[in-house]
């Protein structure tokens, strides 16, 4: 059996996995957006999305719309990078565990 393949622990949460697989779709997307399809509280969006923004994976801009304040996320080259890798070990180790049986 060959070496089991590390997994990204910080896309491997599973609401940081949703909001790289939602963001890789989209140029960019409001936070209120990221809210609905994750049906994420606030809090736990912000704090996923800023892990996500400190390992460099997402990059935010905030801006006033009509006097709005308005946060938009985009995910970076290193976070398409990331995901793809992360998505890559992931088929490995499915691969690996399905032909085991």
């Amino acid at each position: 059996m060959s070496e089991l393949p590390e997994l990204n622990p910080v896309i491997h949460g599973k609401l940081r996995l949703a909001l790289l697989s939602l963001l890789a779709g989209v140029e960019e997307a409001e936070f209120t957006w990221l809210r609905t399809k994750t049906g994420s509280t606030d809090g736990n969006l912000g704090a996923q999305l800023q892990k996500l923004e400190e390992a460099g994976y997402v990059k935010v801009k905030k801006q006033f719309v009509e006097r709005k304040p308005q946060t938009l996320y985009r995910m970076t080259a290193a976070g398409r990078t990331a995901l793809a890798e992360y998505v890559r070990a992931l088929r490995q180790l499915l691969g690996d565990s399905m032909s085991a049986d």
